[in-house]
């Protein structure tokens, strides 16, 4: 049994907050490079540019790379040899939030009540997904997520009769649906199998896959490269203003269902798929 204090978990949420609001994963780096050479409108390799740009400025002056900096979705997989002492682990993440968004300048985006929109000043709660897992370590994954490409996001509760035409023509009709709002290029995240819950949590889960990095299961592998050439043939393009490269990846997860159903999610991010991983 090794025991983790609350302490090292907030310390790490709070920096991986300011990191993942200033800098992309390596991935995402190598992804837009080479969206950058091979796209084919002059207009769209401007925006790409742009955009490189823009990152490079985020980077060198720690000024966020978005100006919505996100509401905090925190992936925790906890080994089970692991015992936390310092107080609860969810209060912890949470504090780590408001840590990193306080002192970090970032905007904070969050309200305390859906309909009533009273902010709660420090981007907490955090969104926070568990799994337990075999070991003595906690792997931390903060994905901010700005809400120009979440509400573009769909789910779709297909039946098994639709198939995998079905899933393509649903995966298709939400990147047609999301256009220029979901602030492309975008990763499309798509999670196939399980519940009503359990397709979006595999969609938001899939945007964490590195670029390039395809499904195992080789039907699952083929629809990923269909459906990214389908979606990069639209014309849709960098920023919406049209050109070859609308998507840099999508990425599919699937997971058992029942007999009857066919859940079948859609989660979009924008072209920085914002995330940083961590083991402690």
């Amino acid at each position: 049994m090794r025991t983790i204090h609350t302490e090292e978990v907030i310390k790490n949420i709070k920096e991986m907050c300011i990191e993942a609001n200033h800098y992309l994963t390596d991935d995402m780096v190598l992804a837009l490079n080479k969206a950058t050479g091979a796209e084919r409108s002059s207009l769209g390799k401007q925006i790409l540019c742009q955009l490189q740009d823009n990152l490079r400025i985020a980077s060198e002056d720690m000024i966020p790379i978005c100006q919505d900096t996100g509401m905090a979705v925190v992936f925790v997989e906890i080994g089970q040899d692991v015992h936390i002492e310092g107080g609860l682990l969810t209060e912890a993440i949470n504090e780590g939030v408001r840590q990193g968004y306080i002192e970090g300048y970032l905007r904070k985006s969050v309200v305390k009540d859906p309909v009533f929109r009273e902010n709660t000043k420090d981007n907490t709660p955090a969104v926070i997904h568990y799994d337990i897992v075999q070991g003595d370590k906690i792997k931390l994954i903060v994905a901010p997520k700005g809400f120009g490409s979440e509400n573009m996001s769909r789910i779709f509760m297909l039946k098994p009769a639709d198939g995998i035409d079905g899933i393509k023509n649903s995966v298709l009709c939400a990147v047609r649906d999301a256009g220029p709002n979901a602030c492309p290029p975008m990763v499309v995240g798509v999670g196939i199998g399980g519940t009503f819950e359990k397709c979006a949590i595999l969609a938001k889960k899939a945007l964490l896959r590195p670029i390039g990095e395809h499904s195992h299961i080789p039907y699952v592998c083929e629809m990923e490269g269909e459906l990214l050439e389908k979606i990069n043939q639209s014309g849709i393009g960098p920023g919406g203003l049209g050109g070859s490269t609308t998507a840099l990846a999508v990425n599919i997860n699937t997971y058992p269902t029942h007999i009857a159903g066919l859940p079948l999610a859609v989660n979009i991010c924008c072209h920085v798929n914002r995330h940083c991983i961590r083991k402690i």
